[in-house]
C-alpha cells in the first residue's frame, strides 16, 4: 500500500473487512477520506468494485453504518467504496456555515467558480483519483465498475456514469436529485460552484443529459411516496420523462409510505446490490 494511503481505523465485518482511509488529494487539494468493505473473496483474487455516493451532510461513515449492505455484499462479492461528501477544512470562508454547499455538500461536481474551484472537485476526484487509487492498492477488477448513491449521491452517480459512457457497467439510485436545475438544492449549489450561467449547469443535470442523448446502462431508481423531499427537491417525474421520451432503460420503483432517509435505503439495499451484481458478475 502506497505511503500517502493511511489507515485510520479497520473492522472485521461478515468475514470481509470495514476500513476507513485518509489520502492527500491532488485533485481536492487537501486530506480526502474514503472507506472500502472488501468482500471474503478478496482474499483470493480481484473482484467487482460498487461506488457508493453519498447525500448532503453525510460522510464516508454514513453508507457502512446504517444501510446494511456488507452482509449481502460478502455473499455477491462486491467491494464497496464509498468517499466523502467533499473535502473538509479547507479554509475557504463560511465552507461549513450551510448545509446545502460547501462542507459534506459537494454535489460530485468540479466547481468552476472561486473561491470553490481549486478544492471542490468532486467528480475529478470520484472518477479520477479515487478509481486509481483503489485499483493500485486493493484487489479491485477495474474493469468491472458499477456506482450508485442516494438523494445528491444519486444526482451525483447519474451524472458520472453519463459523463463516462462505457464506464460503468451498472448504476442505480435511492431518491436522487434528478433535475438539479429544476430544484432549490441544485439551483443554490450550482451558482455557488459554477456562477448564474443556467448553459453552464446542463452538462450536471441529470435529465438534461439523457434528454441531450447521454446514456446510461438500465437504470433502477427507487423512490418513496412519504420522502418530504419529492415534490420541491427530487422530481422523479422529470427524469421518467426524459428517459421515456429518449429511450433510456429506466426501472423507477415508487415505494409507499417511505420516506428518504436510510430506513428507506436500507430495506431495498438489497435489490440494488442484485442489480449491480447481475452486471458486474456477467
Amino acid at each position: 500500500m502506497e505511503p500517502n494511503l493511511r489507515l485510520a481505523s479497520e473492522h472485521r465485518c461478515f468475514d470481509g473487512t470495514v476500513a476507513f482511509y485518509r489520502h492527500d488529494s491532488e485533485v481536492c487539494g487537501g486530506e480526502m477520506r474514503f472507506a472500502v468493505y472488501l468482500p471474503p473473496q478478496a482474499r483470493a483474487g480481484k473482484v467487482p468494485v460498487l461506488y457508493y455516493l453519498s447525500g448532503l451532510t453525510c460522510t464516508e461513515e454514513t453508507f457502512l453504518i446504517k444501510a446494511g449492505a456488507q452482509r449481502l455484499a460478502a455473499e455477491l462479492g462486491l467491494m464497496l467504496v464509498v468517499p466523502d461528501t467533499s473535502p473538509r477544512s479547507t479554509g475557504i470562508p463560511k465552507e461549513d456555515a450551510d448545509w446545502e454547499v460547501g462542507t459534506a455538500a459537494g454535489f460530485y461536481v468540479d466547481a468552476t467558480q472561486p473561491p470553490w474551484a481549486s478544492r471542490f472537485r468532486m467528480f475529478s476526484y470520484v472518477t479520477r483519483e479515487l478509481p486509481e487509487l483503489v485499483g493500485k492498492n486493493f484487489p479491485a477488477r477495474m474493469d468491472r465498475e458499477g456506482i450508485f448513491g442516494h438523494s445528491m449521491g444519486g444526482h451525483g452517480a447519474l451524472v458520472c456514469a453519463l459523463r463516462q459512457p462505457g464506464r460503468y457497467r451498472s448504476v442505480s439510485a435511492f431518491a436522487p436529485i434528478s433535475a438539479p436545475m429544476r430544484c432549490p438544492w441544485g439551483q443554490k449549489a450550482f451558482t455557488t460552484y459554477f456562477g448564474p450561467d443556467r448553459e453552464a449547469w446542463r452538462a450536471w443535470d441529470t435529465t438534461e443529459l439523457i434528454s441531450s442523448g447521454a446514456r446510461l446502462p438500465p437504470l433502477l431508481v427507487d423512490q418513496g411516496t412519504r420522502d418530504k423531499f419529492l415534490v420541491e427537491q427530487l422530481k422523479p417525474e422529470l427524469l421518467q420523462e426524459a428517459c421515456k421520451h429518449s429511450g433510456q432503460p429506466l426501472t423507477l420503483r415508487v415505494q409507499d409510505g417511505y420516506d428518504h432517509g436510510y430506513y428507506f435505503v436500507s430495506t431495498f439495499i438489497a435489490d440494488h446490490l442484485r442489480h449491480h451484481a447481475a452486471a458486474l458478475n456477467a
